[in-house]
């Protein structure tokens, strides 16, 4: 057994593509063992700014010979399917075995693989790797970039090192042969370094100020700069984000602790940060309080020779005209009032079939106030919703949000509260984008949700009535996240409201706006429409349109009508997908969901996922699993069995009796609960039957010979069947 190391070095490689390419390398090094017969025991991958690396341990010095048998057409197939048959196993006709199968002859290939060395294995999988690896963006370079088929890599390769145990691995790319030689650091190692092996590759590098492990280098950040951050009197902002990305920006990291002038904290704190962040990959300092403070720390490249004194200084100088940038923003924006800024939205198209933001924001006006005045969302004020909701997107022409896209709904906030707005109406512009991932905050104040819930409302309805729903891995404007926010939002405001309704009303708060971009080209039909609608005959000369043209305008109103039906329904069955998807992730199972929803009628989410909880939690029981099994064998016999009752008496058994008592005592507790939204105790009613089914099957013959008796038992079936339908249809539940 050997270990083997590959490293390919090359100019600096962007530090977002460095997880993945790590991933990617792993996958693809394990896809041509698997082909030669071949297993690591371990693989483990590094990156660095300059080079993508990997250690394979444990690998045989040899494959394994093998015999492969494949099954080909008929002996007395065409000569086609036969050609086809022997080109993909590389024999010959007379190569091939003759086999009956089922009585017919078959032909076989029998292919014999001798043992190879891995060596020679490992030499056809590098070249093969990098040729085939799936780089986000890459590029060519030199003489050979003049045709297409010339090497692609993310920036040009520049070394190969492959050894297995200690012996070289012979290979070439495009004239860069393997070796055994690599380099160190840019700055603080000069000439190359020899490398013996996977045993000694990451000391010798780290001999020359390479710290090969990525997660190493993500220790020392996060350890030094806290140490800094601790020794003034503060803390580092904690963004594991922000310490990866240093870690793959850096092969020697050296954290240092810089500082800028207190004015600039008059500036949004996020404002600030994230001008640290995004432009210097800076991390932000707090104060004992929470409070941003005026200090950052930087990650060098360097072990300086001043303590860091001459690099601290030049990236305060860079952060410097940052801030002051960010400070200009600031004050700018707050001499023109929101309202005026939103003004300004109807010069920014939302979507080409849509119209401007202007028009979204008319559209989520009336949705946010029409939210609050059915009491939908309880509690908020119908005036606060309205003027939050046709502020909450003014921000978007600010100098700051120009800057710092990230920034939109927080500078607004900001801006609110700064102009003396209401704090519900400053807090519902702030937050309305919430909740943004699967991790961020869900809003709760009443104003707030309304917005943000009309907002993801309007533009799931708009973007379903003009066809553009996500389809298979494509979403690109983001529909399943916004719907899963309003999931989150509904269920975290336990909202009691069928979400029917709210579709409907969205997608007709969309329908006028998006009929009238659909007729933007229809001349003076538009014109037309404030004198009359639906025209039956109307009097063309006194518009002065055409026929042709009132047709056109039909056409599309009508197939914006019949969209604008459509949507709700569709709306309806998303939200049950993304409801799935979401429960999955909190441990809940979609066949429950499936169960619940089956009953027809249920649009309420709270009461919808309360029955599933209930209906996991008796599952899990055993009167749960018995009931399952006892509803599973009656739907069944109800299923291959057609009958209507029979008039005739007869004398039932114990059993049946005993049934018959159990269900008059649990369909009214089991009505009663539900209808008090209590499904744990609709759930025990139910358990009450278990005893009397199980007894039931033991001892009494459904298909009796007797059609009154059998009819009678059947019915009793049925009876059962439909009282456990109460609750959710069995039949949807898998096990």
């Amino acid at each position: 057994m050997a270990d083997f190391l590959l490293e390919l070095l090359s100019e600096e490689i962007p530090a977002r593509m460095q997880r993945k390419a790590r991933a990617d390398l792993e996958r693809l090094f394990t896809a041509e063992l698997e082909g030669a017969g071949l297993k690591a025991e371990s693989i483990e991958t590094y990156s660095t700014p300059r080079r993508l690396a990997l250690i394979a341990r444990g690998l045989p010095t040899e494959t394994e010979a093998t015999r492969e048998e494949r099954k080909g057409p008929k002996a007395d197939a065409p000569d086609q399917a036969i050609d086809g048959f022997l080109r993909s196993t590389g024999l010959t006709r007379d190569d091939l075995e003759t086999r009956d199968v089922k009585g017919k002859p078959t032909l076989f290939a029998v292919i014999d693989k001798p043992g190879r060395k891995t060596a020679d294995v490992l030499g056809e999988a590098i070249p093969a790797i990098v040729r085939a690896f799936p780089w986000p963006k890459s590029m060519r370079w030199g003489s050979a970039s003049a045709s297409t088929e010339s090497l692609r890599w993310v920036r040009p390769l520049q070394g190969i090192v492959a050894i297995l145990g200690k012996d070289l691995v012979a290979c070439e790319i495009d004239g860069i042969a393997s070796g055994y030689e690599t380099v160190g650091h840019r700055f603080h190692h000069q000439g190359v370094v020899t490398i013996g092996g996977a045993d000694d590759y990451a000391e010798k590098l780290r001999a020359c100020h390479v710290v090969v492990d990525h997660k190493e280098r993500e220790g020392i950040i996060r350890t030094r700069a806290d140490a800094l951050a601790e020794a003034a009197g503060l803390t580092r902002k904690q963004d594991p984000g922000l310490v990866e990305e240093n870690a793959g920006l850096t092969e020697w990291p050296v954290p240092l602790l810089g500082s800028f002038d207190e004015a600039f904290l008059e500036v949004a704190p996020e404002a600030i940060t994230l001008a640290m962040r995004s432009h210097q990959k800076y991390f932000a300092c707090l104060k004992p309080d929470g409070s941003l403070s005026p200090h950052f720390i930087c990650v060098a490249n360097l072990e300086p020779a001043d303590d860091g004194a001459h690099v601290v200084a030049g990236n305060e100088k860079v952060l410097a005209a940052r801030l002051s940038d960010a400070k200009f923003f600031w004050e700018q924006d707050q001499k023109v009032p929101l309202a005026e800024q939103a003004k300004k939205l109807d010069q920014i198209v939302f979507h080409e079939k849509l119209g401007t933001v202007a028009d979204k924001v008319e559209r989520v006006a009336k949705l946010a106030r029409w939210l609050a005045e059915e009491g939908i969302v309880p509690n908020a004020d119908p005036d606060k919703a309205e003027q939050a909701a046709r502020l909450a997107k003014a921000d978007l022409v600010t100098g700051m949000v120009g800057e710092f896209a990230d920034l939109q709904g927080i500078m607004g906030g900001y801006y609110a509260a700064n102009e003396g707005l209401d704090e519900e109406v400053a807090a519902a512009i702030r937050d309305h984008y919430k909740p943004v991932g699967q991790g961020d905050e869900v809003p709760t104040a009443p104003v707030t949700v309304a917005v943000s819930l009309a907002d993801k409302l309007d533009t799931l309805a708009t973007f379903f009535i003009i066809e553009q729903k996500p389809t298979g891995s494509r979403d690109p404007y983001a529909l399943r996240r916004a719907m899963l926010a309003i999931v989150r939002l509904w269920l975290a405001n336990s909202i009691r409201h069928g979400w029917t309704e709210v579709w409907i009303q969205a997608s007709e708060y969309a329908y006028e706006p998006v009929l009238a971009e659909k007729l933007r080209d229809l001349g003076s039909v538009a014109e037309g429409l404030a004198a009359y609608r639906w025209p039956s005959q109307p009097d063309q000369d006194d518009y002065g349109i055409t026929q042709d043209v009132i047709y056109a305008f039909r056409f599309e109103a009508e197939a914006t009508d019949n969209a604008v039906k459509k949507a709700p329904v569709e709306l309806s069955e998303f939200i049950v997908d993304r409801l799935k998807v979401q429960q999955r992730e909190a441990g809940v199972r979609h066949d429950l969901i499936d169960a619940v929803f089956a009953l027809g009628g249920e649009d309420d989410l709270v009461r919808l996922l309360a029955r599933v909880k209930a209906l996991q939690a008796f599952l899990k029981t055993a009167d749960g699993a018995n009931l399952l099994a006892g509803y599973k064998r009656a739907a069944n016999i109800l299923k291959k069995e057609e009958w209507e009752p029979v008039e005739g008496d007869y004398s039932p058994e114990p059993e049946e009796a005993l049934l018959r008592e159990a269900l008059k005592r649990a369909e009214p507790e089991a009505e009663a609960a539900i209808e008090a939204e209590d499904f744990e105790k609709a759930m025990a009613a139910l358990a009450t039957l278990r005893k009397p089914i199980d007894a039931f099957f033991d001892t009494v013959t459904v298909n009796d010979d007797d059609p009154v008796k059998r009819a009678a038992r059947l019915g009793m079936l049925a009876r059962f069947r439909d009282a456990v339908h109460r609750v959710a249809d069995f039949s949807k539940i898998e096990g």
